[in-house]
């Protein structure tokens, strides 16, 4: 802990504390706190520590025959298990002589001493006995009143992480996890998960377990992925429907209706060749198979991980470790707050309780108005985004009013209007979505305080549920946009819609000419690119440019006047919140590669190079660039993995409308199997069928453009002019929407039953765990058993010497002393 150079009053630790004053600025004051055996023993019988007492004799599963294959990713074994495997049992101070305790000074792990420590500090009280002010209690008062400026463990001392240290006792975990965990050179070998829940605790080394086994599983959707796109790049040539576009006796002698009124001309179908063929690479068969792939994929994924949770748990020893967390982390927070008391039933003693109208009324006024109000927020700035991209794509038409109508593009060959417009509005949002993010994470921190959450994990749950919310409204709302309502409610010519009514003139989006697809993959690629492009910025450059510059004069100095606390102090401080945004990003992720990946079926490709980037950038950042946190224990990954089932079933739901609705799969299957010419089934002739005829002069004299070619098509199915039902759908029309809802109940239905057999077939928790837990439970019952029966027969052995002692002063007839121990015993 480091405070400042002003008097300030001092807490009654009971632990030791050093006061060091050696500090390179002659400013800072260093008080090092040291823990001694004692302490350390007392606390891990309060937090029911679980400590080794036998090695364990369970034999370990048979090595895969096909081992070998992994051999070159794997690191070797002192580093993957730093320590053998024991049986262990929750530590009992009064039965010390149960347990293996080689050395003191080693037997706990340097984050179960640092979170022993932390829990002290937090409920210490710093008042005196005749002080009135009882809420004076524990280190983060001590913190927010500037009485001490920060309280963190240290990192190894005396060691440097970049170098092995010289003194062979020195600890040197931090020079292992940057030698093989933190340098980007070995992205393909495995993490020490067991060294990282040494040095760090369970809760981080469970983000990194979770995190490397999702980067595992993205490799098979990127195969899969790429397999997709490679089909669309194959089957190229047999495009018969933008060969037809192409070709300027078909698309080059069929003019369009303007896009917009008075400003946007006249256009030719085959204006649109680029984009009908960049369309086909993600829109064709295989992007079916591969939506269904994932929805399959996704469940695989969550059931593999539970199954990989449950083997840490035992691993780690987390199998019982619920209840007593619920019971230990208590916020002091809400202890100070709410000063209402009632009886527990399960402990019998009073707490502090929050009456439910209280709790109502908080969360009314804290958590649902303000939460309205920033999702309220996201959809302006939507609405406004949509304002821009018709306004900017108006003004791009009159720039191109002028030109031939069989040259739609804007700059060169390649850039249409429609895609400047959605390539410009994509950044706009995106730039939107990152000052909104800015914003609403400090309201939600505010909202989650004035709820006054009882326990850590609660607090920790609501905050999550609400960023992921709000999270998931802003990233979201834009592609769901695009991929279920642009396009959708435009009218036809003569009777157009209108975004905020006619009087605005901005008429409502039409898809590109190549369809919404390729415009969802160009806002799905923008936005998910740059968000993690601005996250590797932010916690790669950030944090190396801030340490660097805060330890810009003192590092000039050798180690003896640069001391490693103040190496640790200049570092950055990891917050309590740290963990929870490295969750929200990858989830965020997880889910544009599942919720929207039929329109682009390169995303697990972009996510798996991310990710494998992420892991290398956050072990760095935890090794060389923050303080050592505060150890936690998480059996789970807690909320989120909720979340993450949530978004798993939306997932099919979600790609299932995208290719009925975005993609133009259905109509080209419904034309192929009933409306193709002729009595062999084929493509061609699709585009002239999917097209309606429309008369130039019945277009109303505002929203008619300069005079051109007679008569004009648009993409709709509808009666021509003349017809006894112009311009009504036809029935063509009805049998294609038919066919999309029947694709939409048979995809959801097949990939449910499929999920849902998977989710049964693969249990959560191995039968071999469920073996060795209970293998475990039964020896520790047996181990204390017979230790408590040697113990009880030394006592009578001892108490049997002192009675005989005293029996050789009593006359010759005192019973037998064989006898009298027959008896006790």
């Amino acid at each position: 802990m480091s405070e400042s150079h002003h008097d300030t009053s001092r807490p009654n630790f009971n632990i030791s504390t050093l006061f060091l004053q050696n500090s390179d600025d002659g400013k800072t004051y260093f008080l090092k706190v040291h823990a001694p055996w004692d302490v350390l023993a007392t606390y891990a019988d309060v937090l029911k520590v679980k400590v080794p007492f036998k090695a364990s004799d369970i034999p370990k599963a048979r090595q895969d025959p096909l081992s070998w294959v992994t051999l070159p990713f794997r690191l070797p074994e002192r580093i993957m298990r730093p320590e053998p495997d024991y049986f262990t049992s929750p530590f009992d101070k009064a039965k010390m002589d149960f347990f293996l305790i080689h050395d003191k000074e080693t037997f706990f792990p340097p984050s179960t001493r640092n979170r022993i420590v932390y829990y002290i500090l937090t409920r210490c009280p710093y008042y005196t006995d005749d002080c009135q002010e009882r809420d004076k209690t524990g280190i983060k008062r001590l913190l927010s009143n500037g009485t001490y400026t920060s309280a963190f463990p240290l990192h190894d001392v005396s060691c440097r992480y970049w170098k092995k240290a010289r003194e062979s006792r020195c600890e040197n975990e931090r020079h292992l996890l940057y030698k093989h965990w933190a340098r980007f050179l070995t992205f393909y070998k495995e993490q020490p998960l067991n060294l990282i829940r040494k040095y760090y605790g369970e809760k981080i080394g469970i983000y990194f377990a979770w995190l490397g086994f999702y980067t595992e599983m993205l490799f098979f959707a990127a195969v899969m992925g790429v397999i997709c796109f490679l089909y669309g790049v194959l089957s190229y040539e047999d495009n018969v429907s933008s060969k037809e576009i192409c070709d300027s006796k078909i698309g080059g002698i069929i003019v369009m209706c303007p896009l917009c009124d008075k400003k946007c001309s006249y256009w030719k179908l085959n204006s649109t060749c680029l984009s009908s063929w960049q369309s086909h690479l993600f829109d064709n068969e295989a992007t079916v198979f591969f939506a269904i792939f994932m929805g399959i994929w996704v469940t695989l994924f969550l059931e593999f991980w539970k199954r990989r949770q449950a083997r840490l748990e035992y691993e780690w020893d987390l199998v019982d470790f619920e209840e007593e967390q619920q019971q230990l982390q208590i916020r002091p927070e809400f202890e100070l707050k709410c000063t209402n008391r009632r009886l527990n039933r399960i402990t019998q003693e009073m707490e502090p309780f929050l009456p439910l109208p209280s709790k109502c009324a908080r969360f009314c006024l804290s958590g649902a108005t303000p939460g309205l109000l920033q999702i309220c927020l996201i959809l302006a700035c939507i609405m406004g985004v949509i304002a821009y991209r018709l306004a900017v794509y108006a003004a791009f038409a009159s720039i191109m009013k002028d030109s031939p109508t069989n040259h739609i593009q804007l700059v060169g060959s390649l850039i249409t209007p429609q895609l400047a417009t959605s390539v410009t509005a994509s950044c706009i949002n995106f730039i939107l979505i990152l000052v909104l993010n800015f914003l609403y994470e400090h309201v939600a921190i505010w909202i989650t305080d004035m709820e006054i959450p009882k326990t850590h994990l609660e607090y920790e749950n609501k905050l999550t549920m609400k960023m992921f919310m709000f999270q998931f409204v802003n990233f979201y709302s834009s592609c769901f946009y695009v991929a279920f309502f642009k396009g959708k409610f435009v009218g036809h010519p003569g009777d157009y819609r209108y975004m905020f009514g006619r009087w605005s003139g901005l008429r409502n989006e039409e898809c590109d000419p190549g369809g919404c697809l390729i415009e969802l993959s160009t806002q799905l690629v923008i936005v998910m690119a740059g968000k993690q492009l601005v996250g590797n910025v932010q916690e790669a450059l950030l944090p190396l440019v801030r340490n660097w510059w805060g330890s810009r004069k003192a590092r000039k100095h050798p180690e003896k006047v640069y001391s490693r606390w103040e190496q640790d102090h200049d570092l950055l401080s990891f917050s309590q919140f740290g963990l929870f945004h490295e969750y929200l990003e990858m989830v965020i992720q997880f889910g544009f590669i599942t919720l929207f990946v039929a329109s682009f079926p390169l995303a697990p490709l972009l996510a798996l190079f991310n990710n494998i980037l992420e892991v290398r950038v956050d072990a760095w950042k935890f090794t060389t660039q923050y303080r050592r946190t505060v150890a936690a224990k998480a059996r789970n990954i807690g909320a989120w993995q909720e979340i993450l089932n949530v978004v798993a079933i939306l997932s099919v739901v979600t790609n299932a409308f995208i290719m009925a609705f975005t993609s133009d799969m259905i109509p080209r299957l419904v034309y192929l199997y009933a409306y193709h010419p002729g009595s062999e089934a084929t493509m061609r002739g699709y585009i002239n069928n999917s097209l309606s005829v429309y008369e130039i002069s019945q277009i109303p004299a505002p929203n008619r453009p300069d005079e051109s070619e007679n008569p004009t098509w648009y993409r709709d199915y509808r009666y021509p002019p003349g017809h006894d039902r112009q311009y009504s759908h036809t029935m063509q029309f009805w049998h294609i929407l038919a066919a999309k809802l029947a694709f939409i109940i048979i995809m959801e239905h097949v990939v449910f039953v499929v999920k849902f057999f998977v989710a049964w077939l693969i249990p959560d928790v191995p039968s071999e765990v469920k073996a060795r837990v209970k293998r475990e439970r039964y020896l520790i019952q047996e181990y204390l058993h017979n230790y408590e029966v040697e113990r009880l027969k030394l006592q009578l052995s001892q108490s049997l010497c002192f009675s005989t002692e005293t029996a050789s002063l009593l006359p010759s007839e005192s019973p037998d002393k064989h006898h009298i121990l027959s008896e006790c015993l």
